[in-house]
């Protein structure tokens, strides 16, 4: 038997904007289409030309995918707005048919793609949880045995038997994520949803997700949160403008797409007559760097970053100290750092000439976010002789590599990794009532 569980074969979806738009015809779309077809015809003599002259422009979704996917994977597909996440998903799931190309399934496909994803808005909760695992394929006796748990997970005992067309779009949310979950498809496709949760619930389904990738079921997950991604899958696909432009390791595409969209100013440059300062002083460039020396401006959780300055002195015989300032979004002052604890030039006088300082701040210590860098040139009387508010930006990742199976926010505007250790204490435990 093939450990192949998803073959996509150079798939395409072309959409005509403003057309109608194809998908798998039901006996109820057939009687429709027959129905009105006198009518249609009527329309179109009576205005004297075709029903519809065949002119649309197009636009295409998918264009030449391909990838496969092994039973018990978690791959995770990210991209950023429109470039065909959904579309590859509902065509997985059956939702819309493909132009070009093909997809094999093999195996029971669960689909979490929108809030009420296969509801009767006319059936209560409980004939829901019913029909979705007969959709499934999935025995009565089997469903019942799931039964108490998914209401469970889903937290609407008093409501399982009201008609969901009655529910919040929170309730929609959690009834539908405990079916695809716990009705246990070979398969599971999963859309961003879980943003319509709340933090809590976000939490407890990336931990039942956890749980479903840990019972070797395939799940391909697309999702905007990045932290999510690494966290629970080992690949990842990048989808852009319909095409999938790279697939691997999922910290290496998660990355490669932060780097595409990463808007940040990891370097600055002045000429020497147009630099911030005087003429005692004055700063010719700023950069923060990774451990491999690219200024990329991207690190993870776990790298160490380092700072680079360069300047001039005009007037020779000062001593100066190079200052670095670190803030984060909220502009809250994160660290400052200044060479005093430089052994060579920490007490020294500069003479004329160009310098270049650096320092590094350990790994470990940001937690992730957008950051800030102020630098400025500070002589022995504290006076500030030259000063760049606010002229680097660099962005910090979680890649999941330190979060030991915690899905939830890392609280804290630093996060420092702290040395931990327990003893198992030989002391036998009792409750006392206190007096």
């Amino acid at each position: 038997m093939s450990d192949i569980a998803i073959r996509v074969d150079k798939l395409g979806k072309q959409y005509r904007i403003g057309g109608k738009q194809e998908h798998y015809k039901t006996l109820r779309d057939s009687l429709a289409n027959a129905a009105s077809r006198p009518f249609r015809i009527a329309r179109s003599l009576f205005r004297g030309k075709p029903d519809h002259d065949g002119r649309h422009e197009t636009i295409w979704a998918l264009k030449d995918v391909s990838f496969e996917v092994k039973c018990g994977e978690v791959v995770g597909i990210i991209g950023r707005n429109g470039a065909g996440k959904s579309t590859l998903l509902k065509i997985l799931a059956r939702i819309t048919e493909p132009t070009v190309g093909f997809a094999e399934i093999h195996g029971r496909v669960g689909s979490l793609l929108e809030v009420g994803t296969g509801f009767h808005p006319e059936l209560t909760g409980r004939e829901n949880i019913y029909l979705n695992g007969a959709i499934l394929g999935m025995r009565r006796a089997e469903i019942e045995l799931k039964f108490d748990e998914i209401v469970a997970f889903a937290e609407l005992d008093q409501f399982i038997d009201t008609v969901v067309k009655y529910y919040s779009s929170g309730m929609y949310m959690r009834l539908a994520f405990a079916v695809a979950a716990h009705l246990e498809p070979e398969i599971l496709l999963v859309d961003e949803v879980l943003a319509v949760g709340d933090a809590a619930f976000q939490k407890k389904c990336l931990g039942k997700m956890g749980e479903v990738a840990r019972q070797g079921r395939t799940v391909l997950f697309v999702s905007h949160d990045m932290t999510n991604i690494s966290l629970l899958c080992r690949s990842a696909i990048l989808l852009e403008s319909g095409g999938a432009r790279m697939s691997g390791p999922a910290a290496r595409i998660v990355s490669a797409y932060l780097n595409q969209k990463l808007d940040a100013r990891p370097m600055v440059r002045w000429e020497p007559d147009e630099a911030p300062g005087n003429d005692v002083v004055r700063i010719l460039s700023l950069s923060v760097f990774n451990e491999d020396g690219g200024s990329q401006g991207l690190f993870t959780t776990a790298d160490p970053v380092q700072f680079v300055i360069e300047f001039a002195v005009g007037s020779g015989d000062c001593r100066l100290n190079p200052v670095f300032v670190v803030r984060n979004s909220l502009g809250l002052i994160l660290f400052s750092t200044a060479n005093y604890e430089d052994p060579r030039w920490g007490a020294r006088r500069y003479a004329t000439g160009r310098y270049r300082a650096q320092c590094v701040a350990p790994s470990h210590l940001l937690n992730e976010g957008r950051y800030w860098v102020d630098a400025m040139l500070v002589r022995e009387t504290r006076a500030v002789e030259a000063e760049c508010k606010n002229s680097l930006s660099f962005e910090v990742y979680d890649d999941g590599a330190t979060r030991g199976g915690y899905v939830g926010d890392w609280l804290g505007a630093v996060r420092p990794r702290c040395q931990w250790s327990t003893l198992e204490l030989d002391v036998p435990f009792c409750e006392e009532k206190v007096r």
